[in-house]
């Protein structure tokens, strides 16, 4: 084989890693984007997540592959380059970094630095063509299904019927909080929490609570009617009429919060948590992200 034969197959090789990992990243960015975040009243601000939290690695991946493509040895050092800055900004969780970012960075790097594909034109045309379908083609559902999401605005005390139960759950304010806690602040804050929900006592008032798993899973809803959610507590799954959403009366649509802790233990160290599309997961009761918080209930008066 011909050294030249032999560089455009490595060239081509690097662009279809390259081209597979914009993809596996455009896929995974614009599905947690529609997930957990656009969650902002401003149109501007949820791009400006989008892009910044969601889609940077799958630009960061795309915008070295075309500069390799027409730069090649510029390309190469801005991979290589690029690895090392993720080994220094990612330090404290190097084994994921290694893994998706810096070693692709430094291996695609190697195979730039050698390998050079023909025709560029449709090399430059892959990088850039197959990433923007997979975007489109993977965000285009969730897209529309947060488009179509149902808010009230009404952030008060709200009484909920419907599947077997009736709660008020708490208004805005220490008893639904728009930050992440643990399952143990969770858990003291709603015992303390005043008649109202708006204010914390010093002492215990026995008035408000953590749902139970079980109640959690029959109040969720879709376009404002009950879901129809079933607690298979024996194979610990929650079973939907309709997957419910991140809606009112229940969510904040404008709050990052997208679990809430419930007071359904598994064991000493762990607690089911319920996300805002139905689905229950267990959680060490010591986690305590930004996105995930809870809100009290209580019997109704």
């Amino acid at each position: 084989m011909k050294p030249l034969e032999r560089r455009q197959i490595v060239g081509w090789v690097a662009v279809a890693i390259s081209t597979a990992i914009s993809c596996l990243w455009a896929f995974w960015g614009i599905i947690e984007n529609f997930h957990e975040g656009w969650y902002y009243a401003s149109w501007l601000l949820n791009v400006r997540l989008m892009l910044v939290q969601y889609l940077s690695p799958m630009l960061l991946f795309m915008g070295v592959t075309l500069l390799a493509l027409v730069r090649p040895r510029l390309g190469a050092l801005l991979h290589v380059g690029l690895a090392l800055f993720a080994l220094w900004f990612f330090r404290t969780d190097s084994n994921a970094a290694t893994l998706l970012i810096i070693s692709p960075l430094v291996g695609l790097g190697l195979l730039y630095g050698v390998g050079r594909p023909r025709p560029r034109k449709r090399a430059l045309a892959l990088a850039l063509a197959l990433p923007l379908a997979v975007l489109i083609l993977a965000g285009a559902a969730p897209a529309l299904r947060v488009a179509q999401r149902v808010d009230d605005g009404n952030r008060q005390a709200r009484e909920v019927v419907g599947n077997g139960v009736t709660l008020v759950w708490a208004p805005a304010g220490p008893g639904w909080p728009p930050r992440g806690t643990d399952w143990y602040e969770a858990q003291e804050t709603c015992d303390h929490l005043a008649a109202d929900g708006l204010t914390v006592a010093a002492t215990s008032q026995a008035i408000w609570r953590l749902p139970t798993v079980d109640e959690a899973v029959r109040s969720m809803a879709l376009h404002g009617q009950n879901s129809g959610g079933v607690w298979d507590a024996a194979r610990s799954v929650a079973r939907y009429e309709m997957t419910p959403d991140k809606e009112s009366p229940l969510w904040d649509l404008h709050s990052q919060v997208i679990y809430w802790w419930t007071a359904t233990a598994l064991d000493e160290a762990r607690a089911y948590i319920i996300v805002y599309d139905g689905k229950v997961w267990p959680r060490t009761k010591t986690f305590g992200p930004a996105y995930l918080a809870f809100r009290c209930v209580k019997a109704p008066a």
